[in-house]
């Protein structure tokens, strides 16, 4: 038998490209949401994490997209999607320090090539699926109650 998990809340946030202004609202919003249901700290920085490299990432890389923020019972996961150039090495694009950000990204202090990374050591599960051309999808989960090290 398999037991679905209810979800507690559900959350869709639109992800404008280059808006920088905006870039970081979105974990914060997370950030505040999974404080204000209670859950713990370091699910809460882990979450917040994930989200802003995401977040980022999607801003300086693709043509918009979403962040979708669902927290069931013993999980919190969140979606990215965008619409972008997509990933062409996956494995490349994972590794620290390999970056593909803009001029004018560094010259604004970004593109260290540590978001995808950073992504995948805070989450307990990580997919990413990209197609060149069209955009990347995301799914990062982090398990509630499991202790992480």
């Amino acid at each position: 038998m398999v037991r679905r998990t209810n979800v507690v809340l559900r959350r869709i946030y639109p992800i404008a490209p280059r808006d920088l202004e905006q870039a970081g609202t979105v974990s914060t919003h997370v950030r505040r949401e999974l404080l204000a249901l209670g859950m713990n700290p370091d699910v809460v920085r882990r979450a917040s994490v994930v989200c802003f490299e995401g977040e980022m990432n999607m801003v300086l890389y693709s043509q918009g997209g979403r962040i979708i923020l669902l927290v069931k019972e013993d999980r919190v996961e969140i979606l990215f999607s965008d619409h972008g150039p997509g990933i062409a090495d996956i494995d490349l694009a994972s590794q620290p320090g390999y970056s593909t950000a803009p001029d004018w990204a560094r010259e604004l202090g970004f593109g260290a090539g540590l978001g995808i990374n950073n992504m995948e050591k805070n989450s307990d599960l990580f997919k990413i699926r990209s197609r060149v051309g069209e955009g990347t999808v995301v799914r990062a989960t982090i398990l509630v109650g499991v202790p992480f090290f």
